[in-house]
């Protein structure tokens, strides 16, 4: 049986602050002040604070999160909504590397499946994991936007297209990931 927790409890926790100037670095303050300079309000810079913090952190804890609601003045409600919409701000830490697999229709119509369980099977991970090294993380993407060069992954903000085992082979060797763990 799941544990009802008071809703009192889940309003505190939701709304938790803290001092940004305590958590973010100076480097962070600075780019995101930057960022808050170029719209009417300090919320409107939600999604650019978060890729800069993510961009020094690889991910945005908890703590971050409440940090830059901080700075923008924002409730962290408001901001774990916009982090948790976009699929490309991780609210969980990932490898040093992070492959996003396009498995949209085009792709499952090029060899998606066969593409898929070579990148599981050669890193030893499911999608959503991060292999044991810390390495790689694996992740499933609704569409990258290339379907006429299906199929496609995307790598640190790379797309890279026209996949296939031998490309895969190539690009897990560069990234030091290419053997069963």
């Amino acid at each position: 049986m799941s544990k009802v927790i008071p809703i009192k409890q889940v309003q505190a926790y939701a709304e938790q602050t803290v001092d940004y100037r305590q958590v973010l670095s100076q480097s962070e303050i600075d780019a995101i002040e930057h960022e808050c300079a170029l719209y009417e309000s300090r919320p409107a810079a939600a999604i650019d604070a978060l890729q800069i913090v993510q961009r020094e952190r690889r991910w945005i804890s908890d703590e971050s999160l409440y940090a830059i609601a901080d700075m923008l003045c924002m409730s962290a409600t408001a901001l774990e909504g916009i982090a948790t919409f976009y699929n490309l701000i991780y609210r969980q830490p990932v490898g040093q590397h992070v492959i996003h697999l396009c498995n949209s229709i085009s792709c499952w119509l090029n060899d998606f499946q066969t593409i898929a369980d070579h990148l599981r099977n050669t890193l030893n991970v499911e999608f959503g994991q991060t292999t044991s090294d810390g390495n790689i993380t694996l992740l499933p993407n609704v569409c990258l936007g290339c379907c006429n060069k299906a199929p496609a992954l995307m790598l640190d903000g790379e797309l890279i297209e026209n996949l296939d085992i031998a490309s895969i082979d190539k690009l897990l060797q560069s990234l030091g990931g290419g053997k069963n763990e």
